[in-house]
């Protein structure tokens, strides 16, 4: 596998730069990371070391594509990693705030049946690098408005890579200077990724993709629900509170038919209401696996109002980009069915 540009730890880029003083590596590292600049651009260094830095490092990840809606405020690119296979992040810019979505994996084993990624299956864990090059992508194509949020809520499942995950949010936090309350890890219930998270130290935000508060109709949606129950994600969240202090979410994606009757809504309520956690109702973005439609919109209203009557704060979610196949995984497999039989980048 090639090392990439920011798959290396600064102690590690010391070793690549051996015999250079160590403000040069100072000057490298905080020129990648706090300055978002490619390596030509590091004009504080010397042009000799500025081409090797371009030549031992190469980016993780090439450009493919890029589609834009809501006037330029939903960015999604998808990227093409050394090997060939394609990741997705999208640039999401709001009134307050500038939040990038990022993959985790390359695909997904959780096998989710209304998830565009978790249709396509799972091709490998990310590396380090290749997470905090997306934020750092997205930096630079914010331009003057600061990527302010990081949200693991792109492709993957974050926990099942928590070896990579684990080490790109502290980087992102130490390096790239994004506050750890605004580091934003979705999960769609991978127990053992939740303990360990509880015990570590950065208090980055938790959010779990629920989507079913009935064990039968869960394990059905979300086949992690076979092996990590109701009960027991309840016990590992209920951890999480007491170690971290941290208010928990959950998402629930709307499906018609699913889990959007009053029977639902009482089994969410009574789950979510010990661990006095927020709800995020989520229309649910179409995918051309999952025949079920979403639930319209004047129901899902009147669902939130039944949880709000329950005594559960919830919120509908704006759902941006459905016009450019928001739905994480979905400009992959486009993509992927306009490269079959085409050649791909050489594996490494």
């Amino acid at each position: 596998m090639v090392t990439t540009r920011y798959d290396l730890s600064r102690s590690e880029l010391a070793e690549l730069l051996e015999g250079e003083p160590r403000y040069r590596v100072d000057q490298v590292w905080d020129g990648l990371h706090t300055q978002h600049r490619e390596p030509a651009e590091l004009t504080n260094v010397p042009k000799a070391l500025r081409s090797a830095i371009e030549e031992l490092l190469p980016p993780g990840l090439t450009p493919i594509k890029e589609v834009a809606t809501d006037h330029n405020k939903t960015i999604k690119q998808l990227w093409q990693l050394v090997d060939g296979h394609l990741i997705e992040s999208v640039l999401m810019h709001y009134r307050d705030r500038s939040t990038v979505c990022v993959s985790s994996q390359a695909g997904c084993a959780m096998a989710c049946s209304f998830c565009a990624t978790g249709q396509v299956g799972f091709d490998r864990h990310l590396t380090t690098g290749e997470i905090v090059e997306q934020v750092v992508r997205a930096a630079q194509r914010s331009g003057d408005r600061r990527v302010s949020n990081v949200v693991f809520m792109g492709m993957g499942e974050p926990l099942a890579n928590f070896d990579n995950v684990w080490p790109a949010i502290e980087r992102i936090h130490d390096d790239l200077g994004i506050g750890a309350r605004k580091i934003t890890v979705s999960t769609v219930g991978v127990v053992p990724g939740i303990e360990r998270l509880s015990r570590q130290e950065l208090p980055v935000s938790l959010a779990v993709s629920l989507h079913s508060a009935n064990d039968r109709v869960r394990s059905r949606i979300a086949p992690i629900n076979r092996t990590y129950p109701l009960r027991k994600l309840a016990e590992a969240l209920h951890s999480y509170r007491r170690a971290k202090n941290r208010r928990l979410s959950f998402e629930w994606a709307m499906m018609a038919g699913v889990n959007d009757s009053e029977t639902a809504a009482r089994e969410l309520a009574a789950f979510v209401r010990p661990l006095n956690a927020h709800v995020n109702l989520i229309p649910l973005n179409p995918t051309p696996g999952f025949s079920t439609p979403g639930t319209d919109l004047e129901l899902i209203h009147w669902f939130r109002d039944l949880l709000e009557s329950f005594g559960v704060n919830a919120t509908i979610r704006s759902n941006r980009g459905t016009d450019i196949d928001a739905a994480c995984g979905q400009l992959r497999a486009e993509q992927q069915v306009m490269l079959r039989g085409k050649p791909q980048r050489q594996k490494a």
